[in-house]
């Protein structure tokens, strides 16, 4: 099959409704999305049903809480002229993919997601011996795989994500992709490029299958990619073809590992809500400062006079991620040397945060005070998706014999 880097730079990635979000995810996620927008072709979208798969019996406040999060997107720069927003349960048809794409995958797949266990211990409290959280990794897949996406944005700890959904597109293209007269279809296919992009596509071929060329790969996926005159179902035929398998319906995706700065609470501990430990993109300059300088330091500074280590420190991350080199350097000598106390080393982050925060809250109140206006893009964004869902779901109906006349 062809590699989904090779076909396509479209991106999907999703996030569970929080309701308004903190310093963590837009450092640990969002500003990535607002980076990645200018490269790719994105679908960003609100995991609705996702948030079903853990607290299933608390749902009076998902709407309110997806929101929430869709105006931080958008005040985060989050442009939906350069990416497509939506919400998850406004396009059905990641639904029967879902329900489709149960129909293959093994119960042993579903059980081996590291993640799978690690939530059930720490959610102990909670009954997730349902099918909702077993089949959870399996929605990600149908939500990533129905638009087809070269790259899945993820940290080091979702990759076993990514590589279920190519499993699981592998799969699906093994069972289903090898269609009658498959031969025969694509070399028509091959007609409309002309004889002599044929007659080069067929050298290529020969050279990748029988000596394993790679650059003659590339040569002939370019060629492919260039035409103009082929429908979707004659390329994705004709990559097949050249690869030496059937049809791709589902495009294998591979993982773009994102480098996330560690954004810790105001406790040294991950930032998390459960922890209380949070700065909101939100939150009023004044509760920002007062968080910042009453938040832990090392605890080896006792007294003014005291030296301290700053990577014992909370803050130290904090200059990591918001001082430039001097300042960081001022920090850490003033630090271990005891030159500077707490309080005046926490004076350029304050600085730091409010400025980030700053730009982000006065465009989160304008979306506040035109809520029909964020409806409307989220409208539009559904839309979008849906149309490109349909196209991804009447092909797979087609190559599973459900297509009904």
């Amino acid at each position: 099959m062809v590699s989904a880097s090779g076909q396509n730079n479209r991106i999907v990635s999703g996030m569970r409704p929080t309701g308004r979000l903190h310093l963590g995810n837009y450092h640990g996620a969002l500003k990535n999305w607002v980076k990645l927008q200018h490269e790719y072709d994105c679908f960003f979208f609100v995991a609705d049903w996702h948030a079903l798969t853990t607290h299933y019996e608390d749902t009076g406040d998902v709407a309110s809480r997806a929101w929430d999060m869709i105006i931080d997107w958008l005040a985060a720069g989050v442009n939906p002229g350069s990416a497509t927003l939506f919400i998850q349960s406004r396009v059905p048809e990641h639904a029967e993919l879902h329900l489709l794409l149960s129909m293959i995958t093994p119960l042993s797949w579903l059980e081996r997601v590291p993640t799978y266990k690690d939530q059930q211990e720490k959610l102990k409290e909670r009954d997730l011996s349902t099918y909702g959280f077993l089949g959870y990794p399996l929605l990600q897949s149908a939500d990533i795989l129905m638009y087809k996406p070269g790259l899945v944005p993820v940290g080091e700890d979702q990759v076993a994500h990514v590589e279920i959904t190519r499993e699981i597109a592998r799969r699906f293209n093994h069972s289903f992709g090898r269609e009658p007269e498959f031969e025969s279809r694509a070399e028509t296919a091959l007609r409309k490029t002309g004889k002599k992009n044929a007659r080069l596509f067929r050298e290529m071929r020969k050279r990748w299958q029988e000596q394993g060329d790679e650059e003659s790969l590339e040569v002939a996926r370019a060629m492919l990619s260039s035409q103009q005159n082929l429908t979707k179902g004659d390329r994705e035929r004709l990559f097949g073809y050249l690869e030496g398998g059937g049809r791709e319906i589902l495009v294998e995706p591979e993982a773009l590992l994102t480098e996330t700065p560690k954004m810790p609470g105001l406790d040294g501990q991950k930032m998390s809500k459960s922890y209380g430990n949070t700065i909101g993109l939100r939150e009023p300059l004044e509760s920002v400062e007062q968080k910042i300088r009453t938040m832990p330091t090392d605890p080896a500074r006792v007294r003014r006079s005291d030296p301290g280590t700053p990577e014992k420190c909370p803050l130290w991350e904090f200059h990591k991620i918001y001082s430039d080199k001097d300042t960081q350097e001022w920090a850490h000598k003033g630090c271990t040397t005891a030159g500077i106390g707490c309080l005046e080393c926490k004076g350029p982050v304050i600085e730091a945060v409010s400025n980030e925060l700053r730009p982000i809250q006065s465009r989160a109140q304008e979306y506040e005070e035109d809520p029909d206006a964020v409806r409307s893009i989220i409208q539009e964004g559904c839309e979008t998706a849906r149309s490109r869902a349909r196209e991804t779901l009447d092909e797979v109906r087609q190559i599973m014999g459900l297509q009904y006349r």
